[in-house]
């Protein structure tokens, strides 16, 4: 390692000293996603919808099931515009309502984390959704190069109607 690259940050990150991108080959089944859903409630309403996530095909249209295991594991299945499902059983890792923190591991189709942080914002609350996952599903990982924008604007769409379908959820309580 040269002074020059001591220190400097690793994929997927560029190092603002070079011209590189990344320092290694791009992961084309890695995701990282960011949602930000204002949402016209108090905090603490929206963490105790966001919290029990068996409810949530009830008004996010793109779970299609959530199967509760035990406490703390359960398995979704989603499923959005384009023709697939995605499958994961999901395990607790933090439940956190002083700090407004769920957070989840995957495993199945999708393996990695999701977290919601809720926090006050603005006249009501500000969700925030952040996930890190590696696409396991065979067919998607075949299709990952030439799909990978169809998969993020699917995401995004999904994203879409569950902020839609809390903000409607929380309004009618």
């Amino acid at each position: 390692m040269t002074p020059a690259t001591a220190g400097a940050p690793e994929y997927p990150y560029s190092d603002p000293r070079t011209s590189a991108r990344h320092t290694r080959p791009m992961d084309w089944n890695h995701y990282r996603f960011r949602s930000l859903w204002p949402l016209p409630a108090p905090p603490a309403a929206v963490y105790a919808e966001l919290e029990r996530a068996e409810d949530y095909p009830r008004w996010w249209p793109q779970v299609r099931a959530v199967i509760r295991r035990d406490d703390g594991t359960g398995v979704i299945t989603i499923g959005s515009a384009l023709p697939y499902r995605l499958t994961s059983t999901v395990r607790e890792t933090r439940r956190d309502p002083a700090a407004g923190i769920l957070e989840v591991t995957l495993s199945g189709d999708l393996d990695g984390w999701a977290r919601w942080t809720v926090t006050a914002g603005g006249p009501g609350t500000l969700a925030r959704y952040d996930q890190d996952v590696r696409v396991r599903k065979p067919l998607l990982r075949r299709l990952a190069v030439p799909g990978r924008p169809l998969f993020r604007l699917n995401h995004r769409l999904m994203m879409r109607a569950g902020r839609r379908g809390l903000r409607r959820r929380l309004e009618a309580v």
